[in-house]
């Protein structure tokens, strides 16, 4: 089962608004939010809150790429979000998620008994390529016991 399949699996907002995982590796997720009337705002764009959720879900897929080997001795939770609203969102958008410090530190952290925390950087675009939204969520990989 590939991450965005697991995750559209156990994770019901990611089913309820039928996010598409289109990429995940440890260096990149890529997922898109079709255009849907029923999550639409009063302007007929993507709610903020789906917005919200499209970039939480790419970011939540590329830790679980980057860390799945962990998950056996740590938990990745979510610490903090923010996120900019830039442009008015129209239309099918794509979140793409990027680490913003290498893995191997983050473990390193975590083998030296420490709780480490990341951020993840993401941008939401339109379909015409312009950056409707910055966010970032930052991550812990929380020791197991």
């Amino acid at each position: 089962m590939s991450i965005g399949e697991m995750l559209a699996a156990t994770v019901p907002m990611a089913r309820t608004l039928n996010l598409d995982f289109l990429e995940t590796t440890p260096e990149k997720a890529v997922v898109a939010l079709p255009d849907q009337s029923d999550y639409h705002n009063h302007v007929g764009g993507p709610h903020a809150g789906a917005m919200f959720t499209l970039g939480e879900s790419a970011s939540g897929a590329i830790v679980l790429a980057a860390f799945g080997d962990q998950l056996a001795r740590a938990v990745p939770l979510a610490v903090r979000a923010e996120i900019a609203y830039r442009k008015l969102a129209m239309g099918a958008v794509t979140a793409t998620a990027t680490l913003g410090r290498p893995a191997a530190e983050v473990v390193a952290q975590l083998d030296a008994g420490e709780r480490p925390e990341f951020p993840v950087a993401i941008e939401i675009r339109r379909a015409d390529g312009a950056v409707t939204g910055e966010m970032t969520v930052v991550w812990t990989l929380r020791p197991n016991g």
